[in-house]
């Protein structure tokens, strides 16, 4: 099992950054990919981003990708989400995911955050 506990959201005016962070704890000496997802009110959760163990390999959705950066440092089990260029658009509750995996992925993920909420005012 891997807890997974979220920080950094807030309120912040378009065109603005937030990173966020999303520290695992728990059995995290066996690989795992990692992922942020957002879900917005009255729609459903969608992916936005994953990372390998390794680092080497990173998946974005279109609708982030050249705005935000996934990023994680395995010494610290921590995950990283650089949002820059924010858009109104992007408000929604985000997600820390994870899965005992080598590989990105965009589902399938068994280990959820309870999230944290990012808005983005016009």
């Amino acid at each position: 099992q891997v807890q997974l506990v979220e920080s950094g959201g807030g309120l912040v005016q378009a065109g603005g950054s937030l990173r966020l962070s999303c520290a695992a704890s728990g059995r995290t000496a066996v690989r795992y990919a990692m992922a942020w997802f957002r879900q917005a009110p009255g729609l459903e959760r969608e992916f936005v981003a994953a990372i390998s163990w390794s680092r080497d390999m990173t998946n974005y959705a279109e609708t982030v990708k050249g705005r935000f950066t996934i990023s994680r440092d395995n010494a610290k089990n921590t995950v990283y989400l650089q949002m820059n260029s924010l858009k109104p658009e992007d408000t929604a509750v985000y997600y820390c995911a994870a899965v005992y995996s080598d590989y990105v992925r965009q589902t399938g993920y068994d280990f959820w955050g309870q999230g944290t909420q990012v808005t983005v005012s016009s």
